[in-house]
């Protein structure tokens, strides 16, 4: 179908900064960037045995925040991007060093999006390894800077967003009512890197962390806890959609449930926070079936537009989204509607 008078919000690209480029060629730990010895390209090192290559054209674009953003934009036909500090982000670095690039990055982005009202709009980033800075940078980016959530990343490095250490993070987003942008990052665990990034990167990896961290925050009791928190997973959902009857299974099997204490308590089942608590994008999975199984597992009420900007191309996604075959209705809330339900007021 034709789109028409409908806006198409893209819910995911990303940006950088030159603070935040330089930041990761001085970071003596991980992440970081170097030149590969043997091909003397620039790769993104997230730990010592897991790296992908960077080239400079994505750098280009990531830095980009006004003209050729927008003529990318105007191509795919684009009306809206929401726009977040891309991966790994800052959430790795020393707390010190991460407050100060986030501050950076936002003010940046708020700047942006000041510029480009009717184009733009944006996520913030925190500094969660300091948990009161993060909720008081997530204050500010939301009181002041007029952005609309918060985009976090699969793993710290250390730890997982369902620790409790950062709870008052997730309390702050309830009450601000903000949704979390829950993004892949090289995985923690080793035997996912052990073929690079064919395994660990996008192709698997990244899917399989975010959709077990997606899992655990709802055994962690986070959405008992706080019931209208809103956190939206790329790429259908990183498979969970397929899984959304099998899900269940520790819940509904009596064996299971009579044997009190071999499961976290909760109210409801796992998938049913899985459809009142999180939606999805269509980023980066052009598979006709993806998006069938999405839609049948969540409804499309629950699906928004995100490309992936620049990672893989806008002209791609909406050229798949437009073979689809979908309705009028169902086109106006995968391209705007959902958007709008999630704060996101063009």
């Amino acid at each position: 179908m034709k789109r028409g008078t409908v806006k198409t919000i893209d819910f995911e690209t990303h940006f950088a900064t030159q603070g935040w480029v330089d930041a990761l060629y001085a970071n003596p730990g991980y992440p970081r960037f170097a030149h590969d010895e043997r091909t003397g390209n620039r790769r993104l090192f997230y730990f010592p045995d897991a790296g992908e290559p960077y080239g400079d054209v994505i750098i280009e674009n990531l830095l980009d925040l006004g003209p050729g953003r927008l003529a990318a934009m105007d191509a795919a036909g684009v009306d809206v991007a929401v726009i977040s500090l891309t991966s790994p982000g800052i959430e790795q670095l020393e707390p010190r060093v991460s407050i100060k690039l986030a501050q950076e990055a936002n003010d940046a982005l708020a700047a942006a999006v000041a510029a480009h009202p009717d184009r733009y709009r944006g996520y913030a980033a925190l500094p969660v390894h300091d948990v009161e800075a993060a909720v008081a940078e997530l204050e500010r980016c939301t009181r002041e800077l007029g952005l609309i959530g918060w985009k976090t990343h699969s793993n710290y490095g250390d730890s997982h967003l369902d620790d409790k250490r950062y709870w008052p993070i997730l309390a702050a987003c309830e009450r601000l009512d903000v949704p979390i942008y829950l993004h892949p990052t090289m995985p923690r665990m080793k035997e996912l890197r052990i073929y690079g990034v064919a395994l660990a990167g996008p192709p698997f990896g990244f899917g399989v962390e975010t959709a077990m961290v997606m899992l655990r925050l709802v055994l962690a009791g986070v959405f008992d806890a706080f019931p209208r928190l809103k956190v939206i997973v790329g790429h259908y959902g990183e498979f969970l959609p397929f899984l959304m009857s099998r899900i269940d299974w520790a819940y509904t099997r009596p064996h299971v449930i009579s044997d009190v204490g071999a499961t976290p308590p909760l109210a409801k089942k796992p998938s049913e926070y899985l459809r009142s608590n999180m939606w999805v994008s269509t980023s980066g999975n052009y598979l006709a079936a993806a998006f069938e199984c999405t839609r049948q597992g969540l409804g499309i009420e629950r699906i928004v537009l995100g490309t992936d900007h620049p990672y893989d191309s806008m002209n791609e996604c909406l050229a798949f989204l437009g073979g689809l075959g979908l309705t009028d209705e169902e086109a106006a809330l995968l391209y705007e509607k959902n958007a709008q339900a999630l704060g996101v007021i063009v």
